[in-house]
């Protein structure tokens, strides 16, 4: 063994408790920290020929890349929809390092047990039907692409051929239709060798992201019976707006389509009695993105895709070796997902869940929407700025009033400052800026400090 190796492995206690140290300053200094660093490219080093050991390796990190290294964890971190780190669920997540399980299958742990654990909690949380199952995967982008996947496949179905077995040649063109689809949809429909052009975006309702039913009733119409898939929003990143998701679903009493809906972060409106009705007919849909670095709060990368239809999905991710066992009717994860080896995302959800439960995760979505519509409320008494859209749940949508083409210049002013970081964006054709609250650490102080940050910027 490598004498550092050696050296380590006998000293691990104390590395991990420098380490844990090291961390608890980290998160202690959080909400002080820049929230956003100026960027900068840096040149790599030369790689160690013999490495300096653990410890050495810290000191490196901490020297040379810790201060560039936002605060995203932290209460001020506005930018896209990032949540945080709940204390259980970083406790789970070291703990999943820890054990280092490869979530296959049920043949030497029990960690996929625990894992269909976690998915039936997610479940319960968001009200679904018990036929909904599911699997974690890295985020809403993959979340969409297997649930896109399984959507091809019930194309194929419909048309008397098996895509996962005949490739894409055999199945012929396919018209996907949504409203405000994310970016992420156009990218699985790339992967998924459907390809961007196959998307056909329905006209959205006056002033909305939401997509007009009627609209999509015609265009299905026109499809004159071909099978489609229709992406429904549950919450927009722009404005959180909501598709009808009920009316939605309806139209396929008429029309065959595959109902796919990107509930992202939206489906966590469920825990708010306010915004429930948001998400109201979410248990109609086909397949189901939900994200849960976002609201749920824990660490990065973890989401779940949830479907009704888990023997499609088998056909399309069934991966044939003897060593990993047959799909069988209850197909072990490896045959559910685009990954073979996967770690043990479950981990850090099922902490959270176990040590809060729903009313704990409840109070951060109804706390994080009441501050977002406190910033909204700020922002509407300046004169410098002016609400795009109403603040529906927990996004903020602005522009600078006088003169929209400078919020990019904003966003780098209040991410200049340390003091909060917010991401541009352009809606209706508007430059604008997003402020997404997701992050159980987040206050009211932090809100006035975000609110003045943006003050200074616009002056």
């Amino acid at each position: 063994m490598d004498p550092r190796l050696d050296d380590d492995l006998v000293q691990l206690p104390d590395l991990l408790k420098e380490t844990q140290e090291h961390a608890v300053r980290l998160l202690e200094g959080l909400a002080e920290r820049p929230v956003a660093p100026p960027p900068g490219r840096r040149e790599p080093v030369a790689l160690p020929e013999r490495g300096e050991g653990a410890r050495g390796a810290l000191e490196a990190f901490a020297r040379r890349w810790e201060p560039g290294f936002s605060a995203s964890a932290g209460p001020r971190y506005l930018g896209f929809v990032t949540g945080g780190s709940t204390p259980a669920a970083l406790a789970g997540d070291w703990l999943t390092g820890a054990l280092d399980q490869n979530v296959v299958g049920d043949l030497d742990s029990a960690a996929a047990g625990l894992e269909r654990e976690t998915v039936s909690w997610l479940r319960e949380l968001l009200g679904l039907p018990v036929a909904y199952e599911g699997a974690f995967v890295s985020g809403a982008t993959m979340s969409n692409v297997t649930g896109l996947a399984v959507a091809r496949e019930w194309i194929g179905e419909r048309r008397g051929v098996s895509v996962a077995e005949q490739g894409l040649a055999a199945l012929g063109p396919v018209r996907v239709l949504s409203g405000s689809p994310h970016s992420s949809i156009g990218k699985a429909l790339s992967v998924l060798g459907l390809g961007r052009s196959a998307l056909r975006r329905v006209e959205p309702l006056p002033g909305r992201e939401a997509v007009d039913v009627d609209r999509l009733a015609e265009a299905l119409r026109e499809l004159d019976g071909e099978p489609a898939i229709v992406v429904a929003n549950a919450g927009t990143v722009n404005t959180v707006d909501y598709d009808d998701l009920r009316a939605i679903a309806a139209l396929r009493e008429r029309h065959p389509f595959w109902l796919h809906v990107d509930a992202a972060f939206g489906a966590f409106a469920a825990l708010s009695p306010e915004h429930a009705h948001m998400v109201d007919g979410l248990g109609e849909a086909d397949s189901i993105c939900v994200d849960l670095h976002k609201w749920l709060n824990v660490p990065y990368d973890s989401a779940v895709q949830l479907t009704r239809r888990r023997d499609l999905q088998a056909r399309v991710f069934q991966n044939s070796a003897a060593y990993l066992g047959a799909v069988g009717d209850d197909p072990d994860f490896v045959h559910l997902t685009p990954e073979n080896s996967r770690r043990l995302r479950a981990l850090a959800a099922w902490f959270t869940l176990a040590a809060y439960g729903r009313e704990g995760h409840a109070e951060i979505v109804r706390r994080d929407v009441a501050l977002a519509a406190r910033l909204g409320e700020r922002l509407a008494a300046m004169p410098a700025y002016r609400l795009l859209a109403p603040v529906r749940l927990n996004v903020v949508c602005f522009t600078v009033a006088a003169d929209p083409s400078r919020a990019d210049e904003v966003a780098r002013a209040v991410a200049a400052s340390g003091e909060a970081f917010v991401t541009p964006t352009v809606y209706a054709g508007v430059p604008a800026l997003r402020a997404a609250f997701s992050n159980w650490r987040t206050t009211e102080a932090d809100v006035e400090r975000v609110a003045e940050a943006l003050a200074r910027a616009a002056g």
